[in-house]
Formats: structure tokens, sequence, C-alpha cells
């Protein structure tokens, strides 16, 4: 595009003409703005992403467009102002499609009960399978091709299990550095945006164009010399990876190997699962407080799985909550030994494949049994990217993490390995 060769509403055109044939079946999209996306790209944006196709999920607020976070509590809400992470990508030149499934706003219990709003999004690579939550239009946009990014929010992992469970790439910044401003809030206290996309150069230039890092400087580089402390397991309360997950793990392993890294295995100060329990103390609490008077109120309005997970934060004890900010801190504290001797902590995301949509069970255990939590307890950088497929076709994942203010070194592990893989090369049919 910058060099003339290609215009923006080519590329628009053809992200418009992908969501027209399969969202149909996918459910990824909630609003979709064909006519504003074609005004803007007709305007030629400048900028980092200047004429880029993006969607971002329905919790944040864009202006004119509904922002009703698959709530029939927020039925008829149309948003007046941008989100600064909103404002952010247009200033940057990028083009908005439109809103993103999600979550009842943007949270829930890991189950589907199909009592909502819009149906729930469906995962590419096997129709019949979770999309992973709660940003769960956005892995489908973008492994698709609906979208060139997709951006959503994390609390516990709804920005990482998407990316996990659709073969996509998902990052997480050290909070802060993305706005949550704007976006219908889950937690005071963990909540943080992130991107979605198909490369690990992507998701670097995507947080460049946003909040002014330099992270796409690491794409590219050698991973010669990395230190890499390995999560094999996940401890106590938690079961074992799946074994396809596992094979996967030890394979990928092997590839940084060959690529110089040194790697190391290490352990948690704590059990992941102390880390899940805390966390969802302190998630069920506060999104309890953010929403009590809704759930006095209107409870009836509400999907079953967001009025059982305020049901439970309202029966939280203050010294529990308290408690489990305690151990948050202490955790915090404990990781600094592995980082003065480790660049990256690299294990994995999910435990579990991507189960059947509707089989709660199994949606549950893919949502609650992670690894994914000590990053959102400790307020850790993240990364989650594909490393393999199972005999069945299903993506595989693992996660890198790093300290706030060493994400190039995460970004130049992750975007080594990709370029040594073949897994970029194979989309959903």
């Amino acid at each position: 595009m910058a060099a003339g060769q290609l215009h923006p509403a080519a590329v628009l055109e053809a992200c418009l003409a992908r969501v027209a044939a399969l969202d149909g079946a996918l459910h990824a999209v909630h609003h979709l703005d064909a006519e504003g996306a074609r005004a803007r790209a007709a305007a030629h944006p400048a900028g980092a992403l200047a004429g880029i196709p993006w969607g971002i999920k329905d919790n944040f607020d864009v202006a004119g467009l509904p922002c009703t976070a698959n709530s029939r509590l927020r039925a008829g809400r149309v948003a007046t102002a941008d989100a600064p992470l909103v404002a952010a990508a247009r200033a940057a030149g990028a083009v908005l499609i439109g809103k993103l499934a999600t979550w009842e706003y943007g949270t829930g219990t890991g189950a589907e009960h199909f009592d909502l709003p819009f149906p729930p999004a469906r995962n590419p690579w096997d129709r019949a399978r979770f999309t992973g939550g709660s940003s769960t239009g956005a892995g489908v946009a973008v492994a698709t091709g609906m979208a060139l990014f997709a951006i959503g929010s994390d609390t516990t992992g709804s920005v990482r299990l998407p990316a996990a469970a659709t073969g996509c790439v998902g990052l997480l910044l050290a909070p802060g550095r993305l706005p949550m401003e704007g976006a219908l809030p889950n937690t005071f206290s963990m909540d943080r945006p992130g991107p979605i996309t198909w490369t690990v150069e992507d998701a670097a230039i995507v947080a460049d164009a946003l909040c002014g890092t330099r992270l796409r400087d690491a794409c590219g580089q050698d991973a010669r010399g990395l230190r890499v402390g390995v999560l094999r397991d996940p401890g106590p309360g938690l079961p074992a990876a799946d074994a396809e997950l596992a094979t996967a793990l030890e394979e990928g392993l092997g590839v940084l190997s060959g690529l110089g890294a040194r790697i190391t295995e290490v352990r948690l100060p704590w059990p992941t699962s102390n880390c899940l329990d805390a966390a969802r103390l302190i998630g069920a609490a506060e999104s309890a407080s953010i929403h009590e008077a809704e759930l006095r109120d209107r409870a009836a309005v509400m999907g079953t799985a967001l009025r059982d997970k305020l049901l439970a934060g309202i029966g939280v004890r203050a010294v529990d909550y308290l408690a489990a900010q305690r151990f948050r801190r202490a955790f915090t504290e404990a990781l600094e030994p592995l980082w003065a001797e480790h660049d990256v902590l690299l294990g994995f995301g999910p435990l579990h494949l991507p189960p059947r949509l509707g089989v709660e069970p199994e949606s549950t255990a893919f949502t609650m049994e992670t690894m994914l939590t000590p990053a959102s307890l400790a307020g850790l950088p993240a990364l989650v990217q594909c490393n393999g497929f199972s005999a069945g076709g299903l993506p595989l994942a693992w996660q890198a993490m790093v300290p706030p203010g060493r994400e190039a070194a995460m970004i130049g592990l992750a975007d080594a390995y990709e370029r040594a893989t073949p897994w970029r090369a194979r989309r959903p049919a």
C-alpha cells in the first residue's frame, strides 16, 4: 500500500468478503460497520497501520456503534465516543470493520449456555468446537482473514485463550501500556487489552503503533544465548497437559535449542493452582462490586454464566479477598530470583485442546485448567502462539512470560521460533 501497488479499499473488500462468506456459520462479528469502514479506507488513511482492517471486542466503545457486550442489559446502547484504544488505532490509520463476539460483559464461568442475544462464535478449525473466551470472536476473525488484527481484553486469559484455540498470536503488555478506559470493566485490578494477530511480527507492529513500543526491532533477531526457563509441571491441583500439547512443547524446545537458546527447567514459587484460586477470588469479588446494582435489580435479564459468576463474587468474604491480594504481592516478589537467571519463562498456556462447544465440563476445563493465571496475577507481559497441530487438525499452543520492560526478549524468542517452523503457512479450510 505504501508503494501504491495496493489500495486500502482492496484489502478491506477482501476482508469484508470473508465476513460475508464465513460469518453466517462462525458468528465472529456482532456489529459490522461495512460502510463506515469503506469511507475510512477510501480516505487514504495515514499512519503505522494505514489501511489495515481490524476488529474490536464488543465491550469497547466505538462512537456511533452499538456496545452491547452480548447482554440484554445493554440492549440499544450506542457509544457516543471512542475508547482511547480505538482512537489510537484510528490515529494510526487502521480501518475498523466492526465489533467482535464476546461472552456477556466480557466474562463468565467457562460454560456456554446458549442463552445470550448473539449465538456463540465457532472455531474455524472445527465448527463443533469452542473458540476460547471471553474474546470469542477475535481469534476467529484473525484466523479466517475477516480482520488482519483484533483487540480483545484479558483478565485471566480472555485474549490468550482465543488465540490458543484458533491458532493465532495473543499478546499482553505490562499493565497500563494499553488503556482499558472506554471498555466495560470486568475487574478493577487485572483487566488488560491486547492484540490478537496471525504472526508475532504483526503483534509487535500493532503494539508499537498503539503505545509507542519498539518491539518490531526484536523481530528477525538471533535467539542465540537467550536464557529460557521451562515450566513443564503445572503442579498439584491441576491435571497434566494433554499428550499432544506435551509433545508439542518438547518438540518446540528442541527447535529453540537448535537456534541457540539456553534451556533450563524451572518451577514457579507456588503451584499454578494457587494462582488460579487467588485470581478467581479477586476476579469474582471485583466483578460483583462493579455490577452489584445490576445483579440486585436485573438479575433475571442476565445470562446464566454472568449471573453465576456475580453471585459467586457476592459471597467472597473480605478477609479472603485481602488474603488473595496479599498472595498476589508475595507471588510477584517471589518471581524475582527467576528473572535474575532467565530472560523468558516458557510453558503451557491451556492444558487442553479446544473442547467441544456446549459440552460444559470440557469448556470449563479449557478455560480454568491453564497456566495463564500466573501472568495475570503478577501483571507479567505474556504471549501465546501456535506451536503445532493435533492429529485431528486442532491448533496447539504455548505461552511465554517476561517481567515488565523485557517484552523484546519474549518477542524475539517467539519470532525466531515462528520463522523456524511451518505453522504460519497453515490456515483453517
